[in-house]
């Protein structure tokens, strides 16, 4: 019998150290909301390097401004700011920042403006097909990286970044031929919400809401005439008659 029983008892031992862990609960997920915000409006400047580029216009200031005060109104808390390396990208951070004391933005080189593939072919004969390429690859890596459910509790992320990054995100987001990114067009300083549920769908909130921005100040988007904060010159006054 005691023979038995330590056989038995050997045997239980054995199973207990060969038996494998119990698997490790998954991690739950949760919402994340991504608010993608394009730079203000800005002069182009043929002796500023591309990859830097020009910086705000004084009217893309006041978009950027006026974009940081919608920003700060929304109901939600920004888990994390995020920016291109682009002077006119920095430049709107700069400003939106000012609406979020103690905050910091991060700069995230995939962020940069490019231009990927696009269906409308004329619009891109003159460009290096290793170079819409290579912006489809990056911008597939900000969407890997960005656009997926959070792990700890809902979270909520600000990209200030560029129209082309953000249109291709959008398409993305909606599951079309991303090749059609270049069929919408969202302006300066506007405001496009995404948000990834927990299980891992899409919603578009919003695409280039620019509702913050009043009409006669709103450029970048198809159409759009060219504005300024310039003061106007004064007309010239008729000479006031002689007295009789």
């Amino acid at each position: 019998m005691n023979r038995l029983l330590l056989a038995l008892g050997c045997g239980l031992l054995s199973f207990a150290i060969s038996a494998p862990a119990p698997a490790a609960e998954p991690e739950a997920q949760a919402m994340r909301t991504i608010v993608l915000v394009r730079h203000g409006n800005y002069e182009a400047d043929p002796a500023i390097a591309e990859k830097i580029g020009p910086p705000l216009s004084p009217i893309g200031v006041a978009q950027a401004r006026l974009a940081g005060a919608a920003l700060m109104g929304l109901p939600v808390h920004f888990d994390h700011l995020y920016a291109s390396p682009m002077q006119r990208a920095r430049n709107t951070a700069a400003v939106i920042a000012s609406d979020f004391p103690g905050r910091k933005f991060e700069v995230i080189e995939d962020l940069a403006e490019c231009t990927p593939p696009t269906r409308r072919t004329e619009a891109t004969k003159d460009e290096n097909p290793a170079d819409l390429i290579a912006c489809k690859d990056k911008l597939d890596r900000v969407f890997a990286r960005f656009f997926k459910p959070a792990s700890a509790g809902d979270q909520a992320d600000m990209l200030v970044c560029h129209g082309n990054v953000i249109r291709y995100m959008v398409t993305r987001a909606l599951g079309v031929d991303t090749t059609a990114w270049l069929e919408m067009s969202v302006g300066h300083a506007s405001i496009t919400t995404i948000r990834v549920e927990a299980d891992g769908r899409f919603k578009v909130i919003a695409a280039g809401d620019a509702g913050h921005i009043p009409p006669n100040m709103r450029t970048g988007t198809t159409g759009d005439p060219a504005r300024s904060l310039a003061i106007p010159l004064l007309l010239e006054l008729p000479e006031a008659e002689s007295a009789h």
